[in-house]
């Protein structure tokens, strides 16, 4: 039996090649910032981060025009630093992470705020706020041996010139090492695999014509424009 029409992966650009990185799955951190908790007041600053996927093609590069969703009057930002996996790893310890990671990235992780709120509140997945068309935008990937500062980097979102969200990185309760090696108990990670940390306080809405920039230090910078809906 033939299939119907053939299958590629989303790819991701690298920064410095001209080859880009085929996206296999995408992991997404929940709750990742005190600051973001206390914001959204849905759970216990003392609960444990958690997780949920959004599908592959959900990924949009660099310079997309992504169309306002359809089913929400509420559609938010969530400026994220994205882990990319590179080796096939299972119930790895923290310390041996780096070896697991490919490079990381500028991401927003794009959601239908009120759907995840009704989700929310009938105790029900989160995917109708969050597994989407275009609701995963991803910069280009640096890969690992040529990132640093890192861990001691700041994150910067801004919405048409104005910065809403600013966190350093260390200030997420969950570190990538710790994030790897938690979704690696959980799930076999394979190259290909996307991880999205977890988002600061900050988050709003935005509208069509709105223009919404990722800054990560270290990291190729994320833009995105958002268009009518389709």
């Amino acid at each position: 039996m033939h299939a119907l029409w053939p299958v590629s992966p989303p790819l991701v650009p690298i920064a410095g090649s001209r080859e880009g990185f085929p996206v296999r799955r995408i992991y997404c951190v929940g709750r990742n910032y005190v600051d973001h908790i206390r914001e959204m007041r849905e759970g216990d600053e003392r609960d444990d981060p958690f997780f949920f996927q959004k599908p592959a093609d959900a990924v949009v590069p660099d310079g997309a025009k992504v169309a306002y969703p359809q089913a929400t009057g509420d559609f938010q930002f969530e400026g994220e630093l994205v882990v990319a996996i590179g080796a096939r790893c299972r119930d790895i310890r923290p310390e041996d992470s780096p070896k697991a990671i490919f490079g990381y990235a500028a991401g927003i992780d794009l959601t239908r705020r009120d759907l995840q709120k009704v989700s929310v509140a009938q105790a029900r997945p989160w995917e109708p706020g969050k597994s989407f068309d275009g609701s995963a935008p991803c910069g280009p990937i640096l890969p690992r041996e040529r990132s640093s500062g890192l861990d001691a980097g700041t994150l910067v979102l801004d919405v048409n010139g104005d910065v809403r969200q600013r966190t350093r990185l260390d200030l997420m309760i969950w570190s990538v090492p710790e994030i790897v090696a938690r979704l690696s108990d959980l799930y076999t990670l394979e190259p290909g695999d996307l991880i999205f940390t977890g988002t600061p306080a900050g988050v709003a809405a935005i509208h069509p014509g709105d223009c919404v920039t990722v800054r990560i230090t270290g990291l190729p910078s994320l833009t995105i424009t958002i268009q009518e809906q389709l």
